[in-house]
């Protein structure tokens, strides 16, 4: 253990995030989450005893979401919806994440496949515990650092 940093982000998962560069995407997938074909050879971490919450949470608090894009965060619109419906998790997660995004960003819903899609582009993807459906999630990695000197 380290002091600060959340228990949920055991050592694979720190170098993970560590090595992820600016604009790389992680998917964090729920119980049910098809993450072997998915990821297709791209790393897959298990976070098994942790629910979406808790796993948003420990991947944000060092995590930052990217700065120069419209949507920093996606999730799995619920099948058979239409937006802007969400789920119960769905507020949940994206209430812990809105203070993250900038100014004129917000979290994008994408239809399942669509999410697929950009999933297996993804850098690596972790699978937690959560057992309700539909609850998957990408985030884009930002940048730490200062503004640029003249």
């Amino acid at each position: 253990m380290l002091k600060g940093i959340h228990p949920l982000l055991t050592p694979e998962l720190l170098k993970l995030l560590m090595e992820m560069g600016h604009d790389d995407a992680l998917v964090l997938g729920d119980a049910n989450f098809t993450a072997m074909s998915i990821a297709a050879g791209k790393p897959v971490l298990r976070l098994p005893g942790s629910t979406m919450v808790q796993a948003v949470q420990a991947v944000t608090s060092l995590l930052p979401l990217a700065a120069d894009v419209d949507h920093p965060v996606a999730y799995m619109q619920v099948g058979g919806t239409q937006c802007p419906y969400l789920s119960e998790l769905q507020r949940e997660v994206l209430e812990l994440v809105v203070g993250e995004l900038q100014a004129g960003q917000s979290a994008q819903a994408l239809e399942r496949y669509a999410f697929y899609d950009r999933a297996r582009a993804a850098y690596a993807v972790v699978l937690t515990g959560e057992r309700q459906p539909f609850g998957n999630f990408i985030l884009r990695k930002g940048v730490i650092g200062e503004n640029l000197r003249p």
